[in-house]
């Protein structure tokens, strides 16, 4: 099923990590435009419930599913459970991410091996398992960071590298799912207001200073992206920074 930017109504998204911050505002966002969303979470059920009830009162169908992305199976699986949940699947945003920051000779190789596993192997095995499921019209959203584009500072090796990869990832998809009528895009937050990381926080004017715009964006602005990819059709293997101008 095709559709154009606007045009949600009947699709199915998952967001992945949509309890808080940036997922939250996202499935949210894709609530309002028409569609029935699912979100995962791990630890917080009680925000990711929230997510479902406003949905709901939005007048579209929602669910909350617990669902570690640095389990293979589970990463995997959320995409069976959405459709079976929901009746369908259309939209994946691989929003879940884990960031490890510090100097490389104080990252242990745990440390690695989870980053690596949430924010490339769980988004690889989710995008897999939702091209199965998806048929033209399918949509792939992958949510980066900034840090893709500059790294600013030391300590961000391993995240920007996990972040990196999703680059190529979503470029290749682009390539082997658009004879299928399926899209891939990748989205850069830059320096983002959520609970995560406040506006107001210990570090956030030196972050607000290297934006051209010199201010945090919301997570209502990045989700403002997403949806609009969500709804396009000729539009995919491509990168967009919503970012304050962060690489500029």
């Amino acid at each position: 099923m095709t559709t154009t930017y606007g045009s949600l109504h009947g699709r199915v998204a998952l967001v992945t990590g949509g309890s808080r911050g940036i997922g939250a505002a996202t499935a949210l966002r894709l609530a309002r435009e028409g569609a029935d969303v699912a979100v995962t979470y791990v630890h917080g059920k009680e925000a990711a419930e929230d997510v479902v009830r406003r949905a709901e009162a939005l007048g579209r169908r929602a669910v909350a599913l617990r669902a570690d992305s640095a389990d293979a199976d589970e990463a995997a699986g959320a995409v069976e459970r959405t459709a079976r949940a929901l009746g369908g699947f259309d939209v994946l945003v691989n929003n879940v991410g884990l960031g490890v920051l510090g100097p490389l000779s104080g990252l242990s190789l745990d440390d690695v091996d989870r980053v690596l596993a949430v924010n490339v192997r769980g988004v690889f095995l989710a995008s897999r398992a939702a091209a199965a499921r998806m048929t033209a019209g399918g949509r792939i959203i992958t949510i980066g960071t900034c840090m893709t584009h500059r790294v600013p500072g030391p300590g961000g090796t391993l995240y920007a590298t996990s972040k990196s990869a999703l680059v190529g990832l979503t470029k290749a998809l682009a390539r082997e799912l658009g004879e299928r009528g399926i899209t891939a895009n990748i989205v850069h937050p830059g320096p983002t207001d959520t609970d995560m990381n406040p506006a107001d926080g210990p570090y956030a004017a030196g972050q607000a200073a290297m934006t051209a715009l010199g201010r945090f964006g919301t997570a209502d602005e990045v989700a403002a992206t997403v949806a609009y990819l969500a709804g396009a059709d000729y539009v995919t293997g491509a990168e967009f920074a919503v970012d304050g101008g962060h690489a500029a």
